[in-house]
């Protein structure tokens, strides 16, 4: 029995368009992919200069938001993957931004641990 394969090659982003409601993503291959904002909270609260605050990662296959600490793959977004953030930790993210503190995980991990020594001090 023969069983052909299918070689699969994930364009590279060639650049970003973030507005109110949808994400755009010129590929590499003439592609041009949109997707609901919606599926990603963190582009939904950020203000429009964090928006266009953006890197390409690698050669483009992925894209990431360093004000956010958000980080988009071109596969994920033609596989149709929506954030996979979880409610607790978008919860903790949103609450940071809206104090002004840090908003990498490395930072909200340490900020969750420092709230739990205080908890248990008093």
């Amino acid at each position: 029995m023969y069983v052909s394969t299918l070689e699969v090659s994930v364009p590279e982003a060639e650049g970003v368009t973030v507005t109110e409601d949808t994400l755009t993503v010129e590929l590499s291959d003439g592609r041009t992919i949109s997707v609901p904002l919606a599926w990603y909270p963190r582009l939904v609260h950020a203000t429009p200069q964090e928006r266009t605050n953006w890197r390409m990662i690698g050669t483009g296959q992925g894209i990431h938001w360093p004000d956010l600490d958000e980080d988009l793959s071109v596969e994920g977004l033609l596989a149709g993957r929506k954030s996979g953030e979880s409610q607790r930790s978008f919860k903790q993210w949103l609450e940071a931004k809206k104090e002004g503190r840090g908003l990498t995980l490395y930072e909200l991990r340490a900020y969750e641990k420092e709230r739990q020594s205080m908890a248990g001090d008093q």
